[in-house]
């Protein structure tokens, strides 16, 4: 069996995604998530130009050989464009090798260590009250974990605070926005915010929430410790994602846990934040951490310094990125939580699949390789939409990180 073809798609169901569809010569056929928020056609470019023809005649049952010619045999490594290419191909191949067996990918990482994956939702409005109800709304469908964010008072237009009723989205068509931010208001606001929602829900559901980057290591370090009377199940990318010392002085300030990783692409961006117990949640994915291979690698890394996965599942990931997401999860033994935001109507049709949520838990496809697909006829009627994420920027005009 040798690759015969492998195809680029570009999409826009609402958003856009990446596909690499991979095309054996007897007719198996893969599909790889490719999708970089905000950049989606380098990497269709560079897989386009640089990965597929370097692909053609290659054996596909030959993964770790292919994940790392596309890695080592590049002299420009790592970086977001080339390991969400990467990724692609190593999640295509993954998909192929499950229907050559005839078994769903988790067993071939090993089968299940666990019945269900643990999956949170996302709740979010501009004030506390009008946040109960949609918490209440999550814990009705059966989750045991929620994400929290609020608006803060005095600032509009604040990161990870959708509109009623729809999926928070933060790209933008046109050039992008440039919302204000205001550390102290949003480092007074948000405690209160969370001992109404523990004197509302109770002590056993767990709570999560996202900075999304805009701290310093003492600002977060205080809000840890101002969070620690509403035991957090994480504090999410408190500081930039590189700031990597910086965890070391949260660590001597708050028990709350830690969480980062969305933005990291290789085993190199973590290790010493894993090895150096800093943080408890890698949040690494799929699609941007070079595919089932190279995340399960970061996992097993973890594994042995008792730090879980609690990897990224926005929209910006397509149904594909899910998928493969859920089999490792099912496998590794060091699970913690995975993200679960429900993609639209729209690209569910686009991205047809096998997995399912039932009470609090997702569950991958039991048909042989992922268990998803892309409708190609139907995607192409969704044409590229040129967007943008926002620049954040403080009062006085500095542009801040986000």
């Amino acid at each position: 069996m040798r690759i015969a073809e492998a195809r680029v798609i570009v999409t826009c169901p609402g958003r856009n995604f990446v596909t690499l569809k991979v095309v054996t010569d007897d007719g198996v056929t893969g599909v790889g998530d490719a999708t970089l928020n905000g950049r989606e056609l380098a990497v269709a470019a560079y897989l386009r130009e640089h990965v597929v023809p370097a692909l053609l005649g290659r054996d596909p049952a030959r993964i770790e050989d292919t994940w790392q010619y596309l890695y080592r045999g590049a002299y420009w490594r790592r970086g977001p464009v080339t390991m969400t290419a990467i990724a692609a191909v190593d999640t295509a191949l993954w998909d192929i090798k499950g229907k050559v067996a005839g078994l769903p990918v988790y067993q071939l990482l090993g089968g299940r260590c666990r019945d269900g994956v643990t999956v949170y939702g996302h709740a979010s409005a501009a004030t506390a009250e009008e946040l109960m109800p949609e918490i209440a709304g999550y814990v009705g469908q059966g989750y045991r974990a929620v994400r929290v964010q609020t608006g803060v008072p005095g600032l509009s237009g604040v990161y990870g605070v959708g509109k009623p009723g729809s999926v928070y989205e933060p790209a933008s068509e046109g050039v992008p926005a440039e919302p204000v931010w205001d550390t102290g208001r949003y480092l007074d606001h948000v405690p209160r915010v969370f001992a109404d929602v523990r004197a509302e829900f109770g002590p056993h559901l767990k709570l999560l929430h996202d900075v999304h980057h805009r701290l310093t290591p003492i600002e977060a370090a205080r809000l840890g410790r101002d969070l620690e009377p509403f035991a957090l199940t994480w504090l999410e990318d408190p500081v930039p994602a590189e700031w990597q010392d910086g965890f070391r002085l949260i660590r001597q300030h708050t028990t709350t846990p830690l969480a980062v990783g969305e933005v990291f692409t290789s085993i190199w961006d973590c290790r010493e934040l894993i090895t150096g117990q800093l943080v408890d949640y890698i949040r690494a994915t799929v699609v941007h951490a070079g595919g089932i291979t190279h995340l399960r690698r970061i996992f097993d890394l973890a594994a042995l310094h008792q730090v879980r996965s609690g990897s990224h599942g926005a929209t910006d990931l397509s149904p594909i990125c899910l998928a493969a997401a859920l089999h490792l999860d099912l496998a590794i033994p060091n699970f913690g939580l995975q993200e679960y935001m429900p993609h639209s109507a729209e690209t569910d049709a686009v991205f047809p699949h096998g997995y399912h949520y039932e009470g609090g838990y997702l569950h991958p496809a039991e048909t042989p390789g992922l268990g998803v697909d892309i409708d190609e006829e139907l995607a192409a009627r969704y044409p590229y939409r040129a967007a943008s994420l926002p620049v954040n920027r403080l009062t006085d005009g500095t542009v801040h990180d986000w």
